[in-house]
């Protein structure tokens, strides 16, 4: 297997982001992954927050030009990126919005001209973020309009369960308008295809939920299943993609219907994330699909309160990170 070179974004230089990379390359060798990984953030403060962990690490350059290769442990590769202020863990500072922003530009960048072979990014914090003045909805729709890619699918996974969504970061008021049946159809094509590209299932097996209780029982509790989500199911049947419902969300995530399943396509962001969140939390990962790269990011925020305390757990990176060179290698 050739190596990879993977970049990690360090997201919110407040949060656990700058401690997941120090942790990450304390296990590179023992886990055998094949990558190089390159840590996107500031040096300084990735050696301030080493200190503060208890860890001993030591820091080289990151040179684009040279060949990826496999580091000692403890071995930071960073790409250097300047902060707007001092950082302390935990606390927040809208300047430092821009940084973050400009990791994420330097991810995707870079996967596109080919220097990375994917993107695995940090949580970062919308919030701040948009107290900067900055309109920013999440890493999905930033990496959508960095590439020009008109639409992307927003999918977790853990063992045994995939989630995919129609709709991500809406207001729920706004949720039934946005589900229309081009995007549903739009939304499962990205998802079938990309199942098959990446991850090697063969026609792949989708379960689509409705929208309303009991997917609307015959339109007595909604009409979204009959004058869209129905009408988009016949006609993606019709063009030999394998998914079936509307199912009732309620109904639909029990292990008689999972077993056999690839993925369920969720119409709304909380009526599927929590029951995969519930299932592996800490053993998840966040997948953007459609995009011209790879790119995956662990399940969770940015966790503040834990940043610098040494309490935290990297299943999650270390999951991102394995999903990242499956869908780059496989």
């Amino acid at each position: 297997m050739s190596l990879k070179r993977i970049a990690y974004s360090s997201g919110e230089p407040a949060g656990i982001g700058p401690d997941i990379a120090l942790y990450l390359v304390q296990q590179l060798v023992q886990q055998q992954w094949p990558c190089e990984l390159v840590i996107l953030g500031n040096k300084q403060l990735l050696q301030d927050r080493a200190q503060q962990l208890g860890l001993v690490v030591s820091c080289e350059d990151y040179e684009p030009s040279r060949p990826p290769q496999l580091w000692p442990p403890g071995t930071l590769l960073v790409a250097e990126h300047e902060l707007a202020a001092p950082v302390r863990a935990g606390q927040l500072e809208p300047a430092n919005s821009h940084y973050v922003l400009d990791l994420l530009r330097h991810a995707g960048e870079g996967c596109m001209r080919g220097e990375f072979d994917a993107v695995m990014t940090g949580p970062v914090h919308k919030g701040v973020i948009n107290d900067a003045g900055i309109v920013f909805s999440g890493h999905t729709e930033f990496f959508a309009q960095l590439s020009n890619t008109r639409q992307v699918v927003m999918m977790l996974a853990t063992e045994g369960l995939r989630v995919a969504l129609v709709t991500t970061h809406l207001p729920l008021s706004k949720v039934p308008a946005a589900i229309t049946q081009p995007l549903i159809e739009s939304v499962t094509e990205i998802v079938a295809s990309e199942l098959s590209l990446r991850f090697q299932c063969q026609r792949p097996k989708l379960l689509m939920c409705g929208l309303n209780p009991h997917a609307g029982e015959q339109g007595h509790l909604g009409l979204e299943e009959i004058e869209h989500i129905a009408p988009a199911l016949r006609t993606l049947q019709a063009r030999g993609i394998d998914v079936s419902g509307p199912w009732p969300a309620d109904t639909v995530f029990q292990p008689h219907y999972l077993e056999t399943a690839d993925a369920v396509i969720a119409m709304y962001h909380d009526q599927g994330l929590p029951v995969l969140k519930y299932r592996g939390f800490g053993n998840a990962v966040n997948i953007t699909l459609g995009l011209p790269f790879v790119r995956t990011s662990v399940d969770h925020g940015t966790a503040l309160d834990k940043a610098g305390t040494g309490t935290i757990d990297i299943g999650s990176a270390c999951y991102a990170l394995e999903t990242a060179l499956t869908m780059v290698t496989e």
